[in-house]
């Protein structure tokens, strides 16, 4: 997953408006500007240079920002520039099961049945029933099954193709539909 498994682009079709809750801290979702011109000037300025910016502080002191730290700004600029809200997060953030079904599309149900076939691993805390998940854990989880659709998706279209699906004239399918929905 590399740089993106600390930034979480909101506004993607997910119900992500409501931020993780944090054990030390409330996190904070940033909604993009108003007028984006600003943003996109910066978008353009970090992607015209290959090498991390200089943070200069009120006081004029300055200190070149990492390249892990520059590459999560251009990413957070980038999400901004094109209207969408962010929020980063430490990885090794713990998630409710709701929060959890949440970030992979899914309802609780489901997720808790895939804590009890052991798909995602969970912590209890202490002698409770309530189990947490890691933040890490949930994005490789959401990783592994889209990789898993792709290749189910691509062998689907290589065995429709040897098959000769893609042969068949647009009209003369449409036309077999319509037959096929009349009986």
């Amino acid at each position: 997953m590399g740089d993106m498994d600390v930034l979480n682009v909101l506004g993607d079709n997910r119900d992500m408006s409501t931020p993780v809750p944090s054990p030390s801290r409330e996190p904070r979702v940033v909604a993009p500007p108003d007028d984006l011109q600003e943003m996109l000037n910066l978008a353009r300025l970090l992607e015209s240079h290959s090498a991390p910016a200089m943070l200069l502080g009120p006081d004029g002191e300055q200190i070149p920002l990492p390249l892990e730290v520059y590459e999560v700004l251009r990413q957070v600029v980038n999400a901004m520039g094109n209207g969408a809200s962010v929020s980063v997060e430490p990885i090794d953030r713990q998630l409710t099961t709701q929060q959890a079904a949440n970030l992979l599309g899914v309802s609780r149900n489901t997720l808790v049945r895939l804590l009890d076939e052991h798909e995602l691993p969970f912590e209890r805390l202490g002698a409770s029933r309530h189990r947490r998940l890691r933040l890490q854990d949930v994005l490789a989880y959401r990783e592994r099954k889209r990789i898993d659709r792709r290749s189910r998706l691509d062998e689907l279209t290589r065995q429709a193709s040897e098959d000769g699906m893609y042969d068949v004239d647009a009209g003369a399918y449409r036309n077999a539909l319509a037959e096929a929905r009349k009986s």
